[in-house]
């Protein structure tokens, strides 16, 4: 039995298929993680932060608290942003399947989609571990500036792609 033009292309996609599932799985892993141990890992944080009070807040409790916040809402950001970008990429995949362009347009684009849109989530959770440590998140944030720019770049490049291929395709 013959394969299909569509899933022959999702066969050339499958890794970056894959990373998109991957990233969705990490998504609503993480927001099961929240409802079962939300407190524990407030608790971790504040415990990161209370080791370094003196050196990085210089003894600021209320400042340390900011950053705690933060330090959450960059959890809750890691969650949102791996189900949208999962979802998102996981969608243009499935179009790019179905312009069928190149392999090899297919297979990187669909790997810049998956591997950024994971990439991108994470970096949002390491900001979050990483802050109290730091005293600051905007120092967390910088530090990993490796792993957010390239990663935001590649979900925005993928998204290009695929509308550029979609548009050729549909007015073509």
């Amino acid at each position: 039995m013959e394969q299909s033009g569509v899933l022959q292309s999702l066969k050339v996609m499958r890794i970056g298929l894959l990373l998109s599932f991957i990233t969705l799985l990490y998504g609503f892993g993480l927001g099961g993680v929240f409802g079962a141990f939300e407190d524990n890992l407030k608790d971790h944080l504040k415990e990161k932060a209370a080791s370094v009070v003196e050196e990085q807040y210089e003894g600021d409790i209320a400042n340390a608290g900011k950053v705690l916040s933060k330090s959450w809402t960059y959890f809750k950001r890691s969650h949102l942003h791996a189900n949208g970008l999962g979802t998102t990429s996981l969608a243009m995949i499935i179009f790019l399947a179905l312009c069928s362009p190149a392999v090899g347009f297919m297979f990187l684009t669909a790997l810049f989609l998956g591997l950024g849109s994971l990439g991108y989530s994470l970096f949002w959770l390491f900001a979050g571990l990483l802050a109290p440590s730091l005293g600051s998140t905007g120092a967390a944030k910088e530090a990993l500036l490796f792993l957010a720019l390239p990663s935001s770049g590649m979900c925005i490049l993928g998204l290009v792609a695929t509308t550029y291929c979609c548009v050729k395709k549909l007015f073509s």
